[in-house]
């Protein structure tokens, strides 16, 4: 009996209607504008006007959600006799995960033992989207409470993130890169092509010269880190450049037919640290 029931955060960018045909519940990580100092949840602001407002100008700031939040949450699900999974973001990006773990310790100290599992996905946006479809498959051929928790553990370092953005003043405004090596990028038109770690922190790779060079070389990763890369299913991310996630599919299309299983928007929660142009393609490898 499936008597447990999978849980995300909105760091995962898969769209609320998504998520409930995957029968996943979804607690939500805010966003601020500095400018007018409001705060809002990702559904709350349009995405083209999001990412219209960042090209403006205006920065944002995110927050993650406190172990109460995390507390009331899985209480809901417990009460009404289900068993959570939580698959978290990165712990290497924010304090979502250690949130979501300290309110499932005290949780169990209040005798509900054993029944929460954190999972630290060590993803982000669509990454983390990916790992919940497979946490859903599971579920859905009958796994286990115990069985899925272990197979989403088993899996984490087998995602595979390669990304590109498009202005790096973003990445250089949350301390990824340095003011001199945007500037530099910036004026010589060259794209970092990046990864996520073993520890889930983002890692420069490479660097080429012009947005479509960056594409080609993350459709290369593809075909030769994925496990199965002619009948693998891959999931994009994009913020505010579905022109670029269509060429990117028609890349890695020209060479083993298949389309992406996905293509999501990158959502405020993410998209304020990337910035407006950001393109990721996220698939299982044989390592990450």
């Amino acid at each position: 009996m499936n008597d447990y029931v999978i849980m995300t955060d909105s760091g995962c960018d898969i769209s609320p209607q998504t998520l409930k045909d995957w029968g996943i519940k979804c607690v939500d990580l805010t966003f601020r504008n500095v400018n007018s100092n409001q705060t809002f949840s990702n559904g709350d602001v349009a995405i083209s006007d999001f990412y219209a407002e960042m090209r403006n100008g205006t920065v944002f700031q995110t927050s993650a959600i406190n172990p109460e939040e995390y507390k009331e949450a899985f209480l809901e699900e417990l009460k009404n006799g289900k068993d959570v999974i939580y698959i978290a973001l990165s712990s290497g990006l924010s304090v979502t995960s250690n949130s979501a773990q300290m309110a499932a310790l005290d949780l169990s100290e209040e005798g509900y033992f054993k029944r929460i599992a954190v999972v630290d996905s060590l993803c982000a946006s669509s990454g983390q989207g990916l790992l919940l479809y497979l946490a859903v498959q599971k579920k859905n051929e009958g796994a286990d409470f115990a069985t899925t928790v272990k197979y989403l553990e088993d899996t984490v370092l087998k995602i595979c993130h390669w990304f590109t953005v498009d202005d790096l003043k973003y990445l250089k405004r949350g301390g990824r890169i340095s003011a001199a090596s945007a500037f530099a990028a910036t004026v010589l038109d060259i794209k970092p092509v990046m990864h996520m770690d073993d520890e889930g922190h983002l890692i420069a790779v490479s660097k080429v010269r012009g947005r479509k060079q960056a594409l080609k070389a993350m459709a290369e990763k593809y075909q030769s880190l994925a496990e199965d890369p002619m009948e693998g299913i891959y999931f994009i991310s994009q913020g505010d450049c579905m022109e670029d996630a269509l060429m990117l599919e028609e890349m890695i299309c020209k060479k083993n037919g298949k389309k992406a299983s996905y293509i999501a928007d990158i959502g405020p929660v993410i998209g304020s640290h990337s910035g407006p142009g950001t393109l990721a393609l996220f698939f299982i490898g044989k390592e990450r």
